[in-house]
């Protein structure tokens, strides 16, 4: 059964893994057995020394996420790397809010380009990768709550992470047949950059934390469970689904 969620030899891309939940999937993919290929804005040099302690190699590749040539980049950087890819994590996204009435159309189009544009052309990049290589591979996106849900003040993420969910099940309904299974995680409340303004406010966290069946925010290391499942052989029957890693917020 171990065998099943063993990735050694697997070599995977993902995408913001500087911090947070990035940086928590990548490491759990590492321990797993893969090697990474990180594409972020910077260096991520405490991702990149939390992996290789754990033995595994770490390829940093340097880019704008919002730009559509970053695709190809990352697949050729880990091909000269490493000779293949096996794994994508969709992961870099970022969030704008203020009142719909008041929101702009910059704000609205550097979620869309990054959130939605950015996931679908990494995938393209990646499944043609896969194909050409005739092996299998695993697209992991990173959805959210408000993939279900509209929130508040935050139209253009709720609307990029609606799409995420989505495109997930569009891509696995073209791919399942060419042994590419394409799911996707949606993390509840987080302890994460993006949330820090709400873990601030006492009254909002803690009308969050209420409706936590779990009675906690969830950190980077919930995620390693689900990601390794959906890298993995242990779910090649699983196709188009978005798993909840969300302590229970949406059976309330």
């Amino acid at each position: 059964m171990n065998n099943m969620f063993d990735l050694s030899g697997k070599v995977a891309i993902i995408t913001g893994c500087n911090t947070g939940l990035g940086q928590g999937m990548a490491l759990a993919l590492a321990q797993a057995g893969a090697d990474i290929v990180g594409v972020n804005r910077s260096v991520p040099s405490e991702t990149a020394a939390l992996i290789e302690k754990t033995g595994r190699r770490f390829h940093s590749v340097i880019a704008d996420m919002s730009k559509i040539e970053t695709a190809d980049l990352a697949i050729k950087e880990a091909i000269s790397t490493f000779g293949k890819v096996d794994i994508l994590v969709n992961n870099a996204g970022i969030i704008r809010r203020n009142d719909a009435i008041d929101f702009t159309e910059q704000d609205w189009d550097d979620v869309m380009d990054l959130n939605v544009k950015m996931v679908f052309f990494m995938s393209q990049a990646f499944a043609k990768q896969v194909i050409s290589q005739k092996s299998t591979g695993n697209i992991i996106n990173i959805a959210s709550m408000l993939s279900y849900q509209g929130g508040i003040r935050v139209p253009s993420y709720t609307s990029s992470k609606s799409g995420v969910l989505g495109l997930t099940k569009a891509l696995a309904n073209e791919w399942a047949q060419k042994g590419i299974n394409v799911n996707a995680i949606a993390p509840g409340y987080m302890e994460t950059n993006n949330t820090e303004a709400l873990r601030a406010d006492e009254n909002r966290s803690s009308e969050i934390l209420g409706r936590i069946p779990a009675g906690r925010w969830g950190t980077p290391d919930d995620m390693a469970g689900p990601i390794v499942f959906l890298a993995s052989d242990a779910s090649r029957y699983v196709h188009g689904y978005t798993i909840a890693v969300d302590g229970g917020w949406l059976a309330r």
